[in-house]
């Protein structure tokens, strides 16, 4: 029987933040959307004016940070990098440069088959079983998420006709390691979704005293015998993404 506890087998040192901030880069809005989604991505930079600011540059890869006119409202719109070290650096390297506050939402996976594929999940808290927020925070295995902005997301969701849940997520860095016991442990101690970045985003956010929301839209099922895909494939079911983006830019105009 595997067993959990907020005890982590390294050494958990309290960060210090630098005494050099880096220099802006580039002046981008305060406001920033991060998708996950490449499909959505490249859907709102067909849609909308965008202005290339810059780049989110890797070792193997870049990505292109825009400034986004949504209903004259300027956004700064970037396609977040999966998994926690990834989108850790994204929040660091925007918010040196000039970003102070944050909305990414992208996929996740369900733990309780009653919620409905694509429909919205608000993270209240959420597990740390990842290793790159401990390198922020040195509090609990459970993390408080989401402590504003919810409000005036609930009021988008129900404008557009939206289903909701509202619980905590289990944040993981392994991807194939969503074993029966895990999902069932995770389950029974009130997590209703999985995914990879949600616990570093809160993490990150508050070691930099910045702002944000981080939701999801319900992607496969792992609530039954056999692995349930559902609308996990980027294609699946594109044109409801595409609604759940409007979510995240709507909620940019009222922060």
């Amino acid at each position: 029987m595997i067993k959990y506890s907020n005890e982590k087998g390294f050494i958990k040192a309290k960060p210090i933040k630098s005494v050099d901030k880096k220099k802006r880069v580039n002046d981008l809005p305060e406001i920033a959307v991060g998708v996950f989604s490449h499909h959505l991505y490249e859907d709102v930079i067909s849609k909308f004016p965008c202005e290339e600011k810059g780049v989110l540059s890797t070792a193997n890869t870049e990505r292109k940070v825009y400034k986004l006119n949504y209903k004259d409202k300027e956004i700064t719109f970037f396609m977040a990098g999966v998994s926690g070290p990834w989108v850790a650096g994204d929040i660091e390297e925007l918010h040196a440069s000039g970003v102070n506050k944050f909305i990414i939402f992208g996929n996740c996976g369900v733990l309780d088959s009653n919620i409905e594929d694509c429909s919205i999940i608000i993270p209240t808290k959420g597990f740390r079983d990842e290793g790159t927020s401990y390198h922020y925070i040195d509090d609990d295995y459970l993390i408080d998420m989401n402590p504003k902005y919810k409000d005036k997301f609930i009021e988008i969701l129900r404008k557009y006709n939206f289903d909701y849940t509202e619980g905590y997520t289990w944040t993981t860095d392994a991807i194939y390691r969503e074993t029966k016991d895990k999902i069932k442990y995770f389950k029974d101690n009130g997590a209703v979704c999985v995914e990879m970045e949600g616990t570093i985003i809160a993490a990150v956010c508050k070691y930099l005293d910045i702002d944000y929301f981080t939701f999801y839209y319900a992607g496969d099922n792992l609530d039954s015998a056999v692995w349930d895909e559902r609308s996990l494939s980027g294609l699946s079911k594109l044109d409801k993404k595409k609604e759940v983006m409007t979510l995240a830019l709507e909620l940019s105009r009222k922060i």
